[in-house]
């Protein structure tokens, strides 16, 4: 593994959209200099006066001309901008020997650069947000526990969900508002889900069909698969000789959901590409998150394992944050976390290569201790 390229202290924030909360004002106390490139100037300018960020950070017009003239080698780029953008500033930052953060999940094409990467001495911190990112550092915290408790040689069974969703803080007719990318709200129900229910590999075609009810802290929620689980079983470590009886990460939403929804779901199954993105305009219209609108933003992370009638072990994991005035939950939740991440790209104590949230147990308490310092709060029950 290469050395690491040493940060310079110089943070470039790409994207001021809605997850752009109160995480780059951190990095405005944790860099030397941060610059916010927006689609213009003024645009900068403006969500910087917002923030409350005037004269603390630089405004930028993005264009990739424009940042590739700025950039410099162990500058830290953190990617706001949608997941299809990533790969081609991933492989400016490698050009450049830069460094690379965002919160999206790993695609492919981001894959395939880690080994060049590695070898630039560059960092690569993706997965670090709230779903994915505080989701992981839940549930690698979980798993070590467990672990601890009954033993990675001890035989088991063990159930783990996580379900992550952002809701309206004051229910609505239609159980929702649009607070980000209408038509990827919808596309994501359009796409298979993959997970194990009752010991065996299920994929639902259309995930909303496999809803359940799920409660929380004693309130009903109704919550789906979502992406493909089955991956994370291995990444979370879990010992080989515990057999997962349901292994599922998916989306939360408030009670009567899928009945308010059924109109759209009609739509959904005959819909082309052209109709479902007229669709996800009207519904954005429809119901829209406003200035006076509150989110809340609910994850619900549990795992309980099972090693014979008189040795059990659960422990879950809750966060259930509401907006306020000044930030969305959202916001609050993914730019914290990321910039939190990013610190430890600056600090030095992330290798070269691919970085997830929380690849370790250490690690994952060391995060959630900062993040609940920072104002992003939760908690934990264990029952043994």
């Amino acid at each position: 593994m290469s050395d690491p390229v040493p940060a310079s202290g110089t943070v470039h924030w790409i994207g001021a959209g809605l997850s752009t909360g109160s995480g780059l004002a951190a990095l405005c106390e944790a860099a030397d200099r941060v610059r916010l490139w927006h689609r213009t100037g003024p645009r900068a300018a403006e969500a910087l006066d917002a923030l409350g960020l005037t004269g603390r950070a630089e405004p930028r017009a993005y264009d990739p001309d424009a940042l590739t003239a700025e950039l410099a080698p162990g500058d830290v780029v953190v990617s706001m901008l949608p997941a299809t953008e990533h790969p081609a500033l991933l492989a400016l930052c490698v050009q450049e020997r830069a460094h690379f953060a965002c919160s999206s999940y790993v695609s492919d094409a981001v894959l395939e650069q880690v080994p060049e990467a590695r070898a630039a001495g560059v960092v690569v911190l993706t997965e670090a947000g709230l779903d994915p990112g505080i989701d992981h550092l839940f549930a690698h915290s979980l798993v070590a526990r467990a672990r601890t408790a009954i033993g990675d040689d001890t035989a088991a069974s063990y159930s783990l969900t996580s379900y992550c969703g952002g809701v309206p803080a004051e229910p609505n007719d239609f159980r929702y508002r649009f607070s980000w990318a209408p038509f990827g709200v919808l596309n994501a129900l359009r796409s298979p889900a993959r997970y194990i229910d009752d010991g065996s590999e299920t994929t639902a075609e259309r995930p909303w069909e496999a809803t359940r009810r799920h409660v929380v802290d004693g309130e009903a929620f109704e919550v789906y698969p979502n992406r493909d689980s089955v991956p994370f079983v291995e990444q979370y470590g879990l010992p080989a000789g515990w057999k997962p009886r349901t292994f599922v990460r998916g989306t939360l939403r408030l009670d009567g959901w899928l009945r308010a929804w059924d109109d759209v779901f009609a739509e959904l199954r005959v819909g082309d590409d052209t109709r479902i993105a007229a669709l996800a305009r009207e519904l954005a219209a429809a119901y829209p998150t406003t200035d006076a609108d509150r989110d809340r933003v609910v994850l619900a992370v549990s795992l309980d394992v099972h090693a014979g009638p008189d040795r059990t072990w659960s422990g879950a994991y809750l966060l259930d944050l509401v907006g306020d005035p000044d930030e969305s939950a959202m916001a609050r939740c993914v730019s914290r976390t990321l910039a939190l991440g990013v610190r430890h790209v600056l600090d030095g104590s992330l290798p070269p290569g691919l970085n997830r949230a929380a690849e370790t147990a250490a690690r994952s308490e060391e995060w959630l201790g900062e993040l609940s310092r920072e104002g992003v709060h939760f908690t934990l029950r264990i029952d043994q």
